[in-house]
């Protein structure tokens, strides 16, 4: 009985301690939000306080990092892309995966430990499935994100026509619409705001529209960058061009609707 009620607790705390590894790793727009108000209430930039949340994270990244340069585990650049078409950005995001990914198996092992029948088969396969848990998650949010993103290009490009048709250029109606659909429409909004970022930096016009397409691996997208690259090169009316785009990505999108019903 004494055992018994010792794995119990064991287990309760390995759990409560994986929620809260979980919750590190996975909820990262507080921390954005928690330096634009640091940045914003203090008076000047050395003298904002860190959170002990930031804190923790930091310091976290920062063990995981050695680990990983000692062992030689370094971050692939598909899972950097991967995770940046998810909308992870941050450079703690890479270590705090691959630490999801050597706990959950672990996890999973000792959670399959405890199964009285069958043991060591529930131990595998529950690490396995512990192992397998990030990735699926990943994949998971990449789809929702590009799915966001296909939603709320017709609106987009609505407002990128009625820009340009009142006299803006190009990149200053992108800039405009941006900012028009941070909070409608995000994760384009984050998109554009890139693209205008890299053009500041002083890239071409037409290899900051092509990392975007190769960078968010949407067809939708990079048929509009393709748009936009042609009327560019060949000085084709842009608001056609965009107005017709429009016409045809929502005929697209009724179609699939249509396809899907039919099913």
């Amino acid at each position: 009985m004494v055992e018994t009620s010792f794995y119990i607790a064991t287990g309760i705390t390995v759990f409560l301690s994986l929620l809260l590894l979980m919750e590190v790793i996975f909820m990262q727009t507080s921390r954005e939000i928690q330096r634009l108000h640091g940045a914003v209430s203090g008076s000047r930039p050395d003298q904002r306080q860190l959170g002990q949340r930031e804190i923790f994270e930091e310091r976290l990244s920062k063990f995981v990092t050695s680990i990983r340069s000692t062992f030689g585990f370094l971050a692939s650049d598909k899972l950097r892309q991967r995770l940046a078409m998810a909308g992870l950005r941050d450079p703690a995001i890479p270590d705090l995966f691959f630490l999801a990914q050597c706990l959950m198996p672990l996890a999973g092992a000792f959670g399959g430990s405890f199964v009285p029948h069958n043991t060591i088969f529930w131990t595998c396969t529950l690490a396995i499935v512990g192992y397998m848990t990030p990735d699926v998650w990943l994949t998971e949010k990449v789809r929702h994100r590009k799915q966001r993103i296909v939603r709320s290009m017709p609106d987009t490009i609505d407002l990128l026509v009625i820009c340009v048709d009142a006299g803006l250029g190009l990149d200053q109606a992108l800039l405009r619409v941006g900012e028009e659909i941070i909070l409608s429409h995000p994760d384009i909004h984050e998109e554009l705001s890139r693209v205008h970022l890299e053009q500041s930096a002083g890239r071409p016009r037409l290899e900051t529209w092509q990392n975007l397409a190769q960078r968010t691996q949407i067809p939708e997208l990079a048929a509009f960058v393709s748009m936009l690259t042609q009327a560019d090169r060949f000085g084709i009316p842009i608001i056609k061009a965009l107005s017709r785009f429009a016409d045809d990505i929502r005929l697209k999108r009724r179609q699939k609707v249509e396809e899907a019903a039919a099913k």
